[in-house]
């Protein structure tokens, strides 16, 4: 049997176990019923896409690092306390093929929980926008359901960034008390701590023009800053930058690769 082989395995078995957990579809009915909540407090669904997205984005911003790390805070401290990783010692399986086996059925189930709310919100907005949309026409903005498609791609990269910081700080964890102690404070530091460490050191060498790439370190103040350079300011013309598009691209990539390579190294030495 080949890494790739074994990988699958890995993979199908985690999405069975996802499947029979009713927890699960809980999950996604909260974050559905959140959104669509949301979306029509502001009135973004009859307004158009990018109106949704301005009602939605703050939510999202914190909604997609909860259900990460609620998907992912158990997925190695879980087999870890149960002596799984040990038995696995005694077969043929690569720790990649393990780890990333487990990521990406656990990677199917969070993108399945945020992205089909907000396809379903954005069949909404596409059958209900209505003249509201003249507000955007008439700042000679633009409304198009890609800028949404943007959003969502966006969102799924930030949620699989969020996942494997999830995953790394579960193989450090080492027992189910200590997982969910350090997924608490990984959620906290994720969505306000890094900004709030940002802002903090303004007073130490970071200045008002170089904010915005410090902002764009972070995985929140990056998929923030894409928001508003590729979906929001798209739609409101002779606005500058919110931070450089390629450093939080790039940061969010980082992120997602570092974090991931260390939950295979955490997961080696557990």
């Amino acid at each position: 049997m080949t890494d790739g082989n074994r990988f699958w395995t890995v993979f199908v078995r985690e999405v069975r176990g996802v499947v029979r957990t009713r927890t699960y579809l809980a999950l996604g009915l909260v974050t559905g019923i959140v959104l669509f909540g949301l979306a029509h407090a502001g009135g973004g669904p009859a307004g158009g896409y990018v109106p949704t997205v301005v009602d939605t984005l703050v939510a999202v911003e914190v909604l997609v690092p909860t259900l990460a790390f609620a998907v992912g805070y158990r997925a190695i401290a879980d087999p870890a306390v149960r002596g799984e990783l040990d038995i696995l010692d005694t077969y043929p399986l690569s720790t990649w093929s393990y780890v990333g086996g487990v990521y990406a059925g656990r990677a199917l189930l969070l993108l399945t929980i945020v992205v089909v709310p907000l396809l379903a919100l954005g069949v909404t907005v596409a059958t209900t926008a209505g003249p509201e949309t003249t507000v955007f026409a008439s700042h000679r903005g633009v409304d198009s359901p890609f800028l949404f498609i943007r959003f969502i791609a966006l969102t799924v990269l930030y949620a699989l960034s969020s996942l494997t910081i999830a995953f790394l700080l579960s193989a450090l964890a080492g027992s189910r008390g200590r997982a969910l102690v350090l997924a608490l404070a990984g959620l906290l530091v994720l969505t306000v701590g890094s900004d709030l460490a940002v802002f903090a050191a303004l007073d130490t060498g970071v200045t008002s023009s170089t904010l915005g790439g410090a902002l764009a370190m972070t995985p929140a103040g990056a998929y923030r800053g894409l928001v508003f350079d590729q979906v929001l300011y798209v739609a409101v013309p002779g606005r500058s930058a919110f931070v450089p598009t390629w450093v939080a691209a790039l940061s969010l990539l980082f992120w997602w690769g570092l974090t991931f390579v260390g939950a295979m190294l955490a997961t080696d030495a557990a």
